[in-house]
């Protein structure tokens, strides 16, 4: 049966059917922001808007390092970024570990994000 929840429809299976359910992901608005950002970003250098990364700084207000931290996850794999977008990223994956750096091909990056493990406080 399908029921209204909050404004959205939910899917109920009969008691005792073997559940379905597609598992729930985490969206971390956060990291889905940075992302946004970075491509953002991204745009505005490619379309000559801004010369450099520092200009573009500048007229951000951020710092330049900050900036180019966040602007390197326009380099991260298709489908890593769908993976974040639905909320099935790994559970230790967040914008502060992205923002420590991640190897550029794509296949490293998989191997690398896939195990990261939150660090504990």
């Amino acid at each position: 049966t399908i029921r209204q929840r909050g404004g959205r429809r939910l899917v109920v299976a009969p008691a005792g059917s073997p559940g379905w359910a597609p598992a729930r992901g985490r969206v971390d608005s956060s990291l889905i922001k940075a992302l946004a950002r970075a491509h953002r970003w991204k745009r505005m250098l490619d379309d000559g808007r801004y010369g450099s990364v520092s200009e573009l700084a500048v007229a951000e207000k951020l710092d330049r390092g900050y900036l180019g931290r966040i602007l390197m996850l326009t380099l991260l794999a298709p489908d890593i970024v769908e993976a974040i977008m639905d909320g099935r990223q790994p559970a230790g994956l967040d914008v502060h570990v992205l923002r420590e750096g991640f190897p550029v091909e794509w296949g490293e990056q998989r191997t690398a994000l896939r195990d990261r493990r939150p660090v504990a406080p």
